[in-house]
């Protein structure tokens, strides 16, 4: 009794107890700025915090609600729920009901027609049960690794909701910048139109020619060309947002990027200890755990193993008249203690896999570490290098605008020839249109570290 008492005590080992994985990440963002005085991470601010757009908002509620990629995390989450269940069910018991008949004709020994003269019959009815001991915890390893799979289900899940966050509100901010485009370039159309229209009047005046109204023509209907090109990306971005929402392409309202804001956390004050919670590290984490624990398992598979593969109990006769009185009580324990001695290296061989198993998820950990550390570092580059760039943006657009108003005017006094007029028409386009795309990309940039720091899953 002492040893049953024992072995169910060895049995019982929390599954949950994973390998601990203490990552490196100091110095593996480039020039990061540690807060001393804030320590919330950027990737503990919800959503709808960091995206105040009320649209926005909506639009990522309904694609964290509906979208097709949600839904097949979560698939993946029940069904590793069930090997999980699966695999803590062999620590019990298997239980089952049995009913048997034994009809045995044997010789009596006697030669003629005697031959099969001896008969024997046992009917018997009852429950069995076999079960096996988790002696070296090779089925408690087993089962740490399914574990290590469901939360990395988890992770997974959170993966996919980051991204789909991060997804949907760049692709929400295109489309706003599409629109910002469009609107320009229909108002550099008009400008254009009177310009044409000015130099045609001084072509009829006698001051310019013909090749300057057909420039001045050729120009605003290439201008015009663009409005086509705009407004079917804009569909085209429509139609992707739409998808990953779930929802059959149509419009999606959208508020103007002129009224959104940079994050005031976009500042470089990073706490890149946050990128251990990162998704998918945390992912390859669980891999490396679940790869120490399938280790184990194939470690402790070399040891004996204590099974009981047959306890009965139930009622055995050889007829059926009062089959169920006490005197027809059985009871059966089949027991043993195995160990393997020659398995033609099977083994050894799982075992040398799943050791290769374990530095190849270590690699891929150590890797994904240095990944992650990486796109952080060039995003906070690249939103520092824009920031740099909107005050001589914006002076490039003022100058230019000059530009325009100047070379019509001196083009009117007949001191400037229609080729600066056009040019400086064109580069004033050109550089409003690069205005926005500035905005753009640093509304790119802050949802890109709000992803790469593992935000959107609180």
């Amino acid at each position: 009794m002492a040893i049953i008492i024992a072995v169910g005590f060895v049995s019982c080992r929390n599954y949950k107890e994973l390998a601990e994985v203490q990552p490196d990440t100091k110095n593996i963002v480039r020039d990061a700025v540690e807060s001393s005085t804030d320590t919330t991470s950027l990737a503990n601010i919800p959503w709808r915090t960091y995206f105040p757009d009320a649209k926005l908002q909506t639009i990522i509620a309904e694609g964290l609600d509906r979208g097709y990629n949600m839904q097949v995390a979560m698939t993946r989450i029940q069904q590793s729920e069930a090997s999980l269940y699966m695999s803590k069910s062999a620590f019990l018991p298997t239980l089952g009901a049995a009913a048997r008949v034994d009809y045995m004709r044997m010789s009596s020994g006697n030669r003629g027609t005697d031959v099969f003269g001896y008969t024997s019959n046992i009917n018997s009815l009852g429950l069995t049960a076999s079960w096996e001991a988790d002696l070296w915890g090779k089925l408690n390893s087993q089962t740490k690794s399914k574990y290590a799979a469901y939360l990395n289900t988890l992770e997974y899940k959170k993966l996919i909701q980051t991204t789909l966050i991060s997804s949907i509100a760049k692709s929400y901010y295109s489309l706003m910048a599409l629109d910002e485009q469009l609107r320009t370039t229909k108002e550099t159309i008009v400008l254009l139109q009177k310009s044409t229209e000015t130099l045609q009047a001084l072509k009829d005046a006698g001051q310019l020619t013909a090749a300057a109204v057909e420039q001045s023509k050729a120009l605003l209907y290439n201008t015009q060309l663009s409005v086509f090109d705009l407004q079917s990306r804009m569909r085209q971005q429509e139609n992707a947002i739409c998808v990953l929402i779930g929802r059959a392409p149509g419009a999606i309202e959208r508020g103007s990027i002129n009224d959104q804001n940079i994050p005031a956390t976009m500042n470089g004050n990073v706490s890149v200890s946050t990128l251990a919670n990162r998704p998918d590290v945390k992912q390859a984490e669980l891999s490396l755990q679940s790869a120490y624990a399938l280790t184990d398992a194939a470690k402790a598979a070399f040891y004996p193993s204590f099974s009981i593969n047959t306890l009965s109990l139930g009622f055995a006769a050889g007829g059926v008249s009062n089959f169920f009185s006490p005197a027809n009580l059985a009871a059966e324990i089949i027991a043993g203690l195995t160990q393997p001695i020659f398995s033609r290296g099977q083994l050894k061989g799982n075992l040398k896999i799943t050791k290769a198993q374990q530095q190849e998820a270590l690699l891929t950990f150590s890797n994904t570490i240095l990944v992650a550390g990486q796109e952080v570092s060039d995003i906070l580059y690249s939103y520092k290098s824009l920031v740099n760039k909107n005050e001589w943006r914006n002076k490039q657009v003022e100058s230019l605008t000059k530009a325009v108003d100047y070379t019509q005017e001196l083009l009117k006094a007949g001191e400037a020839n229609y080729t600066e007029v056009l040019t400086a028409q064109q580069n004033l386009l050109s550089a409003q249109l690069s205005q926005i795309n500035d905005k753009l990309d640093q509304l790119t940039q802050s949802v890109s570290l709000y992803k790469a720091l593992g935000g959107g899953v609180q």
